[in-house]
């Protein structure tokens, strides 16, 4: 790991430094039970100014933008969405538990509605009279408002409410056992950080299971050096599915967390994560909070954003639905007997954490997140290591939709039906179609004289943007240099992501056989 990022890691980790260094000391077990936030320390947790300001000005900026600016035809996209955040934040019930029951198999209303938006709109503009070489234009930039307006008003207060539950929630009571396995085939590079930070994690229950999955360099041999403190496990060959289902085998705790071999986690991450169960007996995983750890490039730091925005925005809102889709293997949790009780993970897709999730919400239980169990991966640095992960995960999504496309048309799975499940289909999909015809409709739009009204769109969508970067930022107490690479997530980075969605829908469709690719491992 480099010197700057070194710091970073420990710089995370330094308000822990001061505890025992004997996991099962006594003295560290109550005083990890006992300790409560003092009044500043409260304060702190439930009012920050500048996150109230963020979001007040994402809100007010928008609605007002959009009246004053872009006229009648806007409002009414804006109220479609409008009307379906307030639908879906009135759904979202204190339960969260799905009740089984069954009734009349249709989309739902989200999909219904945002898939229908343009044959609406579009009578809407002919209605109004605009000029016909117009209208496509303005059709398409009406639908992408449509959409952006109802995932900012659903998701900015949903993600500030998701920070204000996550900060009230009470120290552990218990400390339930966790079985920690580490899936690894030809990791050398990266496995001795993962093992050292995984034994210094401080958690008193734990035992870390170290699957080697067929490995033809030296990752066997450096697991063995920490045989003493951890359990090494060796296979053939058989994929990541069939190391976790291996590990599964051995695993004693009644919390299975799964950590990929590159990641490196915070020394509280494991206490933070044991939480969500804790205080809520119908949550069967727990997602982690992955960042990026080397940010040495554009590449790198669009990917920390990336990562940063999805998790701390979209995932939290999410998390109050208690639908979160994908509990990652860099760092999640599940109740074992619930992974035993859907089966074993699976080789029929190539994302197994996505699936394994999906299984598992449509039991009607819960799903949600941690942001406090931090998790730091080694992302893509360079292109081409980029788009070998991308591939991947793309092709592997398409195929999860795909297995679990009953559950798009059926109510008895609650919100993974109503909201979760619509909105990967819309940004898996949907949006990348939107990204590309929208950019295109804007040099269209300015070449055929609708220069101002397009621009004024983009001009919206580029500040709501940066402004939800910077809430992310600041909900998450990282980096505000991050926010500089803000634009690349909507010009030059999107359109990547964009292209490298309709390529994975385009090989599925032709029939093209999916593998597992991935980026070549740095070592930081």
């Amino acid at each position: 790991m480099s010197n700057s990022n070194q710091k970073r890691f420990f710089e995370h980790n330094k308000s822990s430094s001061k505890e025992p260094t004997a996991l099962c000391d006594p003295k560290f077990i109550q005083t990890l039970k006992s300790k409560k936030p003092t009044k500043l320390e409260k304060q702190k947790i439930n009012y920050d100014p500048i996150q109230i300001v963020l979001t007040a000005s994402i809100i007010i900026f928008l609605s007002v933008s959009i009246f004053y600016i872009l006229g009648t035809l806007s409002m009414i996209a804006m109220g479609i969405g409008g009307v379906l955040s307030v639908y879906h934040m009135f759904s979202a019930r204190p339960t969260l538990i799905s009740k089984n029951k069954g009734g009349r198999k249709a989309p739902s209303i989200l999909l219904l509605v945002l898939v229908g938006s343009p044959f609406l709109i579009g009578g809407l503009v002919a209605y109004e009279g605009t000029i016909l070489l117009e209208s496509p234009a303005r059709i398409i930039l009406l639908w992408a408002m449509t959409i952006s307006f109802w995932t900012t008003m659903l998701f900015v207060p949903m993600s500030v409410l998701s920070k204000h539950r996550e900060s009230l929630q009470p120290p552990l009571n218990k400390f339930l056992k966790v079985s920690v396995i580490i899936p690894a085939y030809n990791e050398e590079k990266v496995i001795r950080s993962t093992l050292e930070s995984m034994i210094e994690t401080r958690y008193p229950q734990k035992e870390i299971i170290f699957v080697d999955d067929g490995s033809t360099d030296r990752t066997l041999d450096i697991a063995r050096q920490f045989k003493n403190e951890i359990i090494v496990l060796h296979k053939e060959n058989g994929g990541k599915a069939s190391a976790l289902n291996y590990g599964l085998v051995y695993a004693k705790g009644e919390i299975i967390a799964v950590v990929d071999a590159d990641t490196i986690i915070g020394r509280n991450s494991l206490k933070e994560i044991v939480k969500g169960f804790e205080n809520n007996k119908d949550v069967v995983a727990v997602a982690g909070n992955i960042k990026v750890r080397n940010r040495v490039n554009w590449i790198t730091k669009c990917q920390a954003l990336e990562y940063l925005v999805g998790i701390q925005v979209v995932r939290r809102a999410f998390d109050t639905f208690g639908s979160i889709t994908v509990v990652p293997g860099a760092l999640g949790a599940f109740k074992k007997q619930f992974v035993e009780g859907v089966g074993s993970y699976e080789k029929e897709t190539i994302v197994e954490d996505f699936d394994q999730t999906i299984k598992l919400l449509k039991t009607g239980l819960i799903t949600q997140g941690s942001v406090k169990a931090v998790a730091f991966t080694e992302a893509p640095e360079t292109l081409n290591d980029f788009v070998k992960q991308r591939k991947r995960w793309y092709r592997g999504n398409i195929q999860v939709l795909k297995k679990h496309s009953d559950a798009l048309t059926n109510p008895r799975f609650g919100n993974l039906q109503k909201l979760a499940l619509p909105y990967l289909f819309l940004g898996m999909i949907v949006t990348p179609i939107i990204g590309f015809v929208s950019l295109a409709n804007v040099i269209f739009g300015v070449l055929s004289g609708d220069a101002l009204w397009v621009l004024e769109a983009a001009g919206i969508f580029t500040v709501v943007h940066i402004l939800m970067s910077a809430l992310a930022i600041r909900i998450d107490g990282e980096d505000p240099k991050l926010l500089l690479y803000s634009g690349f997530l909507l010009f030059g980075f999107k359109q990547i992501i964009d292209f490298l969605l309709l390529k994975a829908m385009f090989e599925h469709l032709t029939g093209k056989k999916a593998i597992w690719t991935s980026a070549k491992r740095i070592g930081v």
